[in-house]
């Protein structure tokens, strides 16, 4: 093959973990090729954490000077990316080979190597698609539900939305509470956890569903909850490379997993966000609320999500205060896909803590909610042809 074919080819996007002999010259021939996209390195996996998460890499090059499989590192690196991992070694790895084989790791290569050997290593790996867990080929769709401002009814269309699927949708639906000072997500469905979203990110291991469902709580409904922490303190320890992880492994064993939000772009809706599938956008009758939804459609933009997957949902719409979608529509420059009006029975329903369409399924409100329900569903083998276009649009 020629250069000319070569080059032609798209950069495989790679970051750079660890050091070991010889690590720094091929450092500098990575960064230099034409046919790789590096995008930085760091010598520890903590520093390199922000760099990780995002699903952006193709592959991870961790160089170690360790003769055994460096499993802790390994396990950190896989809190924060899926990307193929490619191990690269000085000295002595008999043992490092022998290990590598029956782990997670797609190559090893020991140095010293030819930039371009190492380059067609990093290609080979990229074009493998990790599947983490056994179960990766169940392709959950997660369903986000946003708003700038407090006060809008994001919790109680979350709440109701998962309750919908899970119980007359027939999914295996997951409630995870980011709302990580002050979420009421649990309080709105009537339980008491024993843990939380907290309790999960900080405890030891790596993170599987089999862990993952060792953290939620059961509702009566058969829905799954992960309930926000207990203390408004821990909030700052559900970090987003933490959530990044979970999202990827609920995904794996969910058919849907329904984020409620906190009104703010922190780093862990940062990291929803980049996973998200369908995200509700609340907004409501009133001039303040417009004016925060607007300015979260121009954060939206900035941040390069696409504008498809936001489905605008008007609630309390029916209500009579000198406004109509119209100028909604006019003010946000998109249309409203959803309404969601006024119903007495919603206030009640949270001070029972049942949601509405448990407690009344013939209810208005619970209509509107069915409706959502049934639009925003993808199933699962719908969704991974989107997210691999979604891929391919970002190379």
């Amino acid at each position: 093959m020629s250069a000319e074919n070569q080059t032609a080819r798209p950069a495989i996007r790679v970051y750079m973990t660890g050091s070991c002999d010889g690590s720094e010259t091929i450092r500098a021939a990575l960064a230099a090729h034409p046919e790789i996209d590096f995008v930085g390195s760091s010598e520890t996996i903590t520093e390199a954490a922000s760099a990780l998460v995002g699903g952006h890499l193709r592959v991870v090059l961790h160089a170690t000077r360790s003769s055994v499989l460096p499993s802790d590192e390994i396990a950190a690196i896989r809190e924060h990316t899926s990307a193929a991992l490619v191990l690269l070694a000085s000295g002595e790895a008999s043992r490092l080979l022998e290990e590598a084989l029956a782990s997670d790791v797609s190559d090893v290569l020991l140095l010293p190597q030819l930039p371009d050997s190492v380059v067609f290593a990093l290609r080979k790996a990229g074009q493998t698609i990790r599947r983490p867990d056994a179960a990766r080929a169940h392709d959950g769709t997660i369903v986000t539900v946003f708003s700038p401002k407090g006060g809008t009814g994001k919790t109680v269309l979350a709440t109701n939305l998962a309750s919908m699927l899970a119980k007359q949708g027939k999914k295996k639906t997951l409630l995870v509470d980011l709302d990580l000072q002050f979420g009421d997500a649990a309080i709105m469905m009537g339980v008491e956890p024993e843990k939380s979203i907290f309790d999960l990110v900080v405890a030891p291991g790596e993170l599987d569903a089999e862990k993952l469902l060792g953290y939620t709580t059961r509702h009566a409904c058969g829905l799954d909850m992960l309930p926000a922490p207990l203390r408004p303190e821990d909030a700052e320890l559900v970090t987003e490379a933490k959530v990044a992880r979970l999202l990827e492994v609920a995904r794996s064993t969910f058919d849907v997993i329904v984020v409620d939000t906190s009104p703010f772009f922190h780093g862990p809706m940062l990291s929803t966000l980049d996973r998200t599938d369908v995200l509700l956008l609340l907004t409501a009758l009133d001039v303040p609320t417009l004016k925060n939804v607007k300015l979260a459609l121009q954060t939206l933009d900035l941040l390069s999500f696409p504008s498809n997957r936001i489905r605008v949902v008007l609630n309390r719409a029916d209500s009579k205060v000198g406004m109509k979608q119209a100028e909604v529509e006019q003010a946000l420059g998109m249309k409203v896909q959803y309404r969601i009006p006024s119903d007495r029975v919603v206030p009640l329903s949270v001070n029972m803590g049942t949601p509405v369409v448990l407690s009344d399924g013939k209810a208005e409100f619970a209509r509107s909610i069915d409706e959502i329900a049934k639009a925003v569903f993808v199933k699962p083998g719908e969704q991974t042809k989107r997210r691999m276009f979604r891929a391919t649009a970002k190379a």
